[in-house]
């Protein structure tokens, strides 16, 4: 018997309790339940005399007797008491559930000890449901006084799988196999960081001596579950750069140049330029390009994107933009379009609600190569949609697709395209490192010159009609006002309730014909959607009454105020990405958060957060500690965090350092060769072939 083998061979796990511990923690073999971590850990140090307890104390540990036991009517059923001594003094165990067995077990004048919560009631004092076990048994055990708590389920807790008998296990895992416990980390890298022992460390993360021996366990188990992540990530760039071939775009030639020097609308920032640099670079290396552009709502990442393109259609490729949704690629198509009109550029726009006629269209001039750009949803993901050569994809705010449906992208050439991944979403740098290790990343970290900084102020619901006088000024001067209700998914019929009585209490406040109000909604058909929205951005209408749908998408200068009705509903990433549809023009604009009194702890952290800064990687830190890596990633991403024991927010150092570790290792042994890496190498192997996690990231 070995780690590998399934815990069925574990005494005590049948193979209807191994299906259990399967489906409800993931584990299943023996190395997984070594590898099982406790989340907490409660301190028995101290054994106290009975003498010496306080009412206000809540769980304890105390040696003593059992010196009678009694059952005791109550109004409903009846209890098991047992009356418990020390040298000191007496009280009460009390068990209210499992009382023939519990009496049959407990042995008279025996010494044990016991823990629990204790209870104070009448200047009596009592444990309800103690821990507990014969001093003799005690003895016995890989005694640890901090004691593991494990994580656990409602389904695994009714089938008796107790924390207790977890830890039981894991004791005997320990007892049986520690000497053949076999280290995954170089002599050079345990002694440089002086970590310990790989064996050491699982003993004491599990049943810690002390404080301290738990501190330095789990730094060792965290530096390596970060170090083989980032050693897979960098591993993979390395085979991205050296193994896959893209395509060379040798020249930067007569469309680049002419769209640069006669039809760009505004210098270009020096984050653009410097961006452009690097991705220019990639393309022309002969290397695949893998290059993630972070930039901030309204930092320009739409023209870097273009340029990169024209790059592709000045060597005789196509290009393409893919984006979450229906609204952000319509807006991208009238962007380029706009653009490129005078130059003799084909782009067009391919989207669930484009009529079979067009498709074909579409299809045809995308297999003979006439069209050059192609802008469009999950829909340019269909068999259908065929290249003549597709030489670069750009992937729009990339965390909203799965994996699958961006690898369907790559696999539309024989050579995959080079990639370009655009997000308003600034990641944090330490998620970045962990999620998009293997990517290079790229950061427009200024905007364009004549921006004004969005002021942005919290106000309370009573504050209404202030607000409202507020709006009428700002109209007055000619502006327009953007007011969004939240959107959440489990209730959209209430949401929708919210936004229509919003509607009918601004209608009523900005009457018609004054006034002209847009409504826009998930439920409304798409062309009515586009219909209302172009009403607003040709400036027919003042105030644009919406749901979260226009958090990306739109873009008019003239609109300099956003109000958020029920701010506390929204994550702080989403009112970020509000506020970034004002202040697109010259004019000062507001962001206004309406909110209720009733606030908690963390809706208040992120509205002051949102009043204090607009620096969206700011932003991203405050929320990465709030959510978790997890949640900020959506759906999709999210597994690539599900880390054992360490917390890309709370282990930055351990990070930073992993990673530096991983980069000198790879750079002196790029195959893990040489005799020192073997135990790196051996598990590095065995984890790639066990872990669902890498082949998700990126």
């Amino acid at each position: 018997m070995n780690l590998e083998y399934p815990i069925t061979y574990i005494k005590g796990i049948s193979v209807q309790r191994a299906t259990l511990m399967y489906t409800e923690l993931g584990i299943k073999t023996c190395n997984d339940l070594l590898h099982f971590f406790p989340f907490r850990y409660i301190d028995k140090t101290a054994f106290y005399a009975i003498n010496q307890l306080q009412p206000n104390s809540s769980e304890v540990q105390i040696v003593g007797k059992i010196t009678r036991v009694k059952s005791v009517a109550q109004k409903r059923g009846s209890r098991l008491v047992a009356t418990f001594q020390d040298a000191t003094g007496t009280m009460e165990l009390v068990w209210f559930k499992g009382q023939k067995w519990i009496k049959d077990s407990l042995k008279i004048n025996e010494p044990y000890v016991v823990y629990g919560k204790l209870n104070h009631y009448n200047g009596n004092f009592s444990i309800p449901h103690p821990e507990m076990e014969l001093v003799k048994e005690y003895k016995k055990k890989l005694q640890s006084k901090m004691q593991p708590v494990y994580p656990s389920t409602e389904k695994l807790a009714n089938s008796g799988v107790s924390n207790k008998l977890i830890r039981t296990y894991i004791q005997s895992l320990l007892q049986q196999f520690y000497d053949g416990i076999e280290e995954s980390l170089s002599v050079q890298v345990i002694n440089e960081f002086q970590l310990l022992k790989k064996r050491e460390a699982l003993l004491n993360v599990h049943f810690p001596k002390n404080q301290e021996s738990l501190a330095k366990a789990q730094y060792r188990l965290k530096f390596e579950e970060l170090f083989f992540i980032q050693l897979q990530l960098l591993r993979k760039k390395l085979i991205n750069k050296t193994k896959i071939k893209g395509f060379t775009f040798k020249n930067v030639a007569d469309y680049f140049n002419d769209f640069y020097n006669n039809y760009l609308p505004f210098s270009l920032t020096n984050a653009q330029k410097r961006v452009l640099k690097e991705i220019r670079k990639d393309v022309a290396s002969g290397a695949h390009m893998n290059r993630l552009l972070q930039g901030d709502v309204g930092s320009g990442k739409t023209i870097v994107g273009l340029l990169t393109m024209l790059m592709a259609i000045d060597n005789g490729f196509q290009a393409t933009i893919m984006a979450p949704t229906e609204i952000l690629a319509t807006q991208h198509f009238h962007a380029i379009d706009e653009l490129v009109k005078d130059m003799n550029i084909k782009v067009d726009l391919l989207t669930g609600s484009v009529r079979t006629k067009k498709r074909r269209e579409i299809h045809e001039n995308l297999e003979n190569g006439t069209l050059h750009i192609l802008i469009g949803t999950h829909a340019l993901l269909e068999d259908k949609v065929k290249f003549n050569n597709l030489g670069i994809a750009i992937i729009d705010e990339q965390h909203r697709f799965g994996v699958a449906q961006r690898s369907k992208l790559w696999m539309k050439n024989t050579i995959p395209p080079h990639i370009l991944v655009m997000t308003a979403t600034p990641i944090p740098r330490t998620l970045a490192m962990s999620v998009y290790g293997d990517l290079d990343i790229s950061v427009i970290d200024e905007l364009p010159p004549g921006r004004k900084e969005v002021k942005t102020v919290h106000r309370f619901d009573s504050n209404r009609l202030s607000v409202f006088k507020f709006m009428k000024d700002e109209i007055t001067k000619g502006r327009q006002v953007y007011i969004v209700y939240p959107l959440i998914q489990e209730s959209e019929a209430m949401d929708y309730k919210d936004l229509m009585d919003g509607y009918e209490s601004v209608s009523r406040e900005f009457p018609s014909p004054k006034y002209q109000i847009s409504i826009v909604h998930g439920k409304m058909k798409p062309a009515d959607k586009e219909y209302e929205m172009q009403r607003f951005v040709k400036g027919e209408t003042q105030i644009m009454v919406a749901t979260t749908v226009i958090e990306v998408g739109v873009n008019v200068p003239n609109a300099s105020v956003m109000i958020i009705e029920s701010s506390e509903r929204f994550g702080l990433s989403q009112l970020h990405q509000l506020r970034g549809r004002v202040g697109r023009g010259a004019d000062q604009s507001y962001c206004i958060l309406l909110s209720s009194f009733k606030l908690s702890e963390e809706a208040k952290t992120r509205l002051k957060t949102m009043v204090q800064t607009t620096d969206g990687f700011k932003i991203a830190e405050v929320d990465l500690k709030l959510r978790g890596p997890g949640n900020i990633m959506g759906t999709q991403q999210s597994g690539v965090l599900n880390l054992k024991i360490a917390d890309v927010v709370k282990d930055t150092t351990i990070l930073v350092a992993a990673r530096n570790t991983a980069i000198n290792v790879l750079q002196e042994d790029e195959n893990l060769s040489k005799k020192e890496n073997l135990p790196i190498k051996t598990a590095f192997v065995k984890m790639s072939k066990s872990s669902k996690i890498w082949s998700n990231i990126s």
